[in-house]
């Protein structure tokens, strides 16, 4: 069984270049994407094979996630039941027969840190969120969770520290998550691995040097870690500032 998870940053966009020969190539059972940047009715997108479920931002061009699946869910539900923070469409949750697939995009910190209040009220719900589904059925959350966890996860940790994406408070929360029940399934199989980052930024030619950020993610439930097979960080998939990430898990 294999998932993908891809924050395309404008899926309109992506679409116009090579997103669904990736889309194909990757051959997933579960695709999930991130800031697809929709509104309703603004791109048709039927893959063969696949239903898709989709949950919109308010406000245009901006937020959004969307899942495609071959395999047909018991449930869907979008956001947390939260009002605070399910006006950006940053959640999709699918119930499984024997897990639940839940597809984030966490709201980024943003340049002077103004958003890193909000960040850690949302970090605290989802986690209380994610441990309620934890506790009917295991849980797989992938996407783009804007935060690298550890300095092995960016190319440059000191130079970085305490900006957007890399501090104390996010990392902290990352631990947090992870200390509660749930597995980095890239760091179960690459413990110590550097060099592979799954977002560059657009400037200063980042991607050609790779000078990079690991930041979007496949966490599981401890127990589902006998399940697990590999994980992988498709750097060679073009289209975005992110690539794709991989889990393959029995069943």
């Amino acid at each position: 069984m294999k998932f993908i998870s891809w924050n395309v940053n404008g899926l309109r966009a992506v679409v116009g270049k090579n997103f669904l020969e990736a889309f194909e190539a990757l051959d997933a059972d579960f695709f999930c994407l991130q800031e697809t940047k929709l509104q309703q009715g603004q791109l048709s997108l039927d893959v063969a094979g696949y239903r898709s479920y989709w949950n919109f931002a308010e406000k245009k061009g901006y937020s959004g996630t969307a899942v495609f699946t071959r395999r047909e869910p018991l449930a869907v539900s979008y956001g947390m039941g939260i009002e605070e923070h399910d006006h950006e469409g940053r959640i999709i949750t699918l119930e499984m027969e024997d897990f639940y697939l839940v597809c984030v995009y966490t709201p980024n910190s943003q340049d002077g840190l103004r958003r890193l209040d909000y960040r850690m009220a949302w970090e605290d719900a989802f986690r209380s969120y994610l441990l309620g589904l934890d506790g009917r059925k295991p849980v797989v959350v992938c996407g783009d969770m804007n935060v690298a966890h550890q300095e092995i996860d960016l190319r440059n940790p000191k130079t970085n520290r305490m900006n957007a994406g890399f501090t104390d408070q996010e990392r902290q929360k990352m631990t947090e998550l992870l200390g509660a029940g749930f597995v980095d399934t890239w760091r179960f199989f690459n413990p110590t691995l550097e060099g592979v980052y799954s977002w560059w930024s657009y400037r200063f030619h980042a991607r050609e040097k790779n000078t990079g950020w690991r930041i979007d993610y496949f966490l599981v439930s401890e127990r589902l870690k006998p399940r697990l097979r590999s994980a992988a960080i498709h750097t060679e998939i073009l289209g975005s500032d992110h690539c794709p990430v991989e889990l393959v898990m029995e069943g």
